[in-house]
């Protein structure tokens, strides 16, 4: 097969693949060390809330509206205005919070490591079933 041919089928098959297939997979026990940097704040196994909400049941639920917690008025307006925490949105949140949610009370920074992120999703999302 000529040379030309195959770096065209190789180039075809890159630009059809999806651009972040497998991008998104995670690895739920390396999610559940950096779920530590979350643990002072958040439970993730009960619906318990601490110094933050429960992060149980994440996934689909309007932000500011875990029961029983006194969110920012920041938080409410972006759950009012439509905010529901689904993987792209918890990304954008986890990489800078105080960007994604302006006037939310989480002091944590963010995570800057997509791989860390990947893998805390794909934690989260073992408790979202």
């Amino acid at each position: 097969m000529d040379y030309r041919v195959v770096l065209l089928i190789g180039a075809a098959v890159i630009a059809l693949a999806p651009a972040n297939a497998g991008a998104q997979e995670g690895d739920a026990a390396a999610g559940a060390v950096v779920f530590k940097k979350c643990a002072t704040c958040h439970v993730v196994e009960s619906d318990t809330n601490k110094v933050g909400p429960s992060l149980n049941k994440l996934f689909g639920r309007q932000a500011g509206t875990h029961p029983n917690f006194a969110y920012s008025a920041g938080m409410k307006a972006a759950g009012e205005g439509g905010l529901v925490w689904d993987e792209t949105v918890l990304r954008d949140y986890l990489h800078n919070p105080k960007a994604k949610v302006k006037g939310t009370k989480m002091a944590f920074v963010g995570l800057k490591d997509e791989k860390e992120i990947t893998d805390l999703i794909a934690y989260l999302k073992q408790y979202s079933q």
